[in-house]
């Protein structure tokens, strides 16, 4: 017997949720605060979170290294640029001789070069190595004094002269001046008296320059032994050593000559540990 309850009404009726409730008049016009969150709109609550920012100590530390990083690199770039600068602005009879003066550099090292495979040839060859070693070592000897600065040397090279009447040239431009003659193959060097060696340094001392703690005067007096051609060139290259001095009001002049005598001499000093390993 059927139920009064089955019949398709009720059946749609029972497989329907039940009617939501309508919200009350009251809770539509809920304060904001219950509804966004403190009152404020989503672009106030974006700004909110972004500022004031909220920097960690590691993102602190990665800042100031990205930031030397970049200030690095803004320097060698702009370093770069002024000694492109020189080379950009240079003539072409100028850039030619700086060519030149790169090629009698790689043909002083090739020189070199043979002239030690000819030492190791001898001493092979010889019938009497032992008198050849002796021979050599003499040789050696007297070319490490002369570097070192304990004999006189002479030989081909060139005077210098810097006349300082304005007191504007400082030691590191005399210290640029020995270092550009050096890698042009000076072999040994005197200023005013005083013999340039490996360890010699300069420094200013009131209206001159003291080299190794002898203080000179102006005008400075370069003398200077090894090859005219390749000394010269390299001291009135563009942006060069005469040109830097020239630019401080000072007075350049260079003379060449066969014969240039470099007579100061320095003591030998005896190492306090190092000995030699043939003993």
């Amino acid at each position: 017997m059927s139920n009064h309850d089955d019949t398709p009404e009720n059946l749609l009726r029972k497989e329907l949720p039940d009617e939501v409730p309508a919200a009350a008049p009251e809770a539509v016009g809920a304060p904001a605060e219950a509804q966004g969150g403190n009152g404020l709109t989503g672009r106030q609550r974006l700004v909110k979170g972004l500022w004031p920012p909220r920097i960690s100590r590691a993102q602190l530390i990665v800042a100031l290294l990205l930031f030397g990083l970049g200030f690095g690199l803004a320097v060698q770039v702009a370093s770069n640029s002024d000694g492109d600068s020189a080379l950009r602005g240079a003539r072409q009879e100028d850039l030619v001789r700086i060519l030149d003066e790169l090629d009698d550099r790689t043909q002083r090292l090739e020189d070199e070069k043979q002239g030690l495979e000819k030492q190791r040839d001898e001493l092979e060859n010889s019938s009497n190595q032992a008198e050849e070693a002796r021979r050599q070592t003499v040789e050696k000897e007297r070319q490490l004094g002369i570097l070192a600065g304990t004999v006189a040397a002479q030989g081909p090279g060139i005077t210098m002269t810097i006349d300082d009447t304005k007191g504007t040239v400082e030691a590191d431009m005399l210290l640029d001046a020995i270092q550009e003659l050096r890698a042009a193959g000076a072999e040994a060097i005197q200023v005013n008296g005083v013999r340039v060696v490996a360890g010699t340094y300069l420094t200013d001392s009131g209206n001159g320059v003291s080299v190794d703690g002898n203080k000179i005067n102006a005008p400075y007096r370069f003398k200077v032994i090894g090859k005219p051609q390749d000394l010269e060139p390299a001291l009135n290259i563009p942006g060069g050593v005469v040109q830097t001095l020239e630019k401080e009001q000072a007075t350049v002049t260079i003379e060449r000559s066969d014969k240039i005598v470099v007579d100061a001499l320095r003591a030998a000093k005896r190492p306090d540990y190092a000995r030699s390993s043939s003993q």
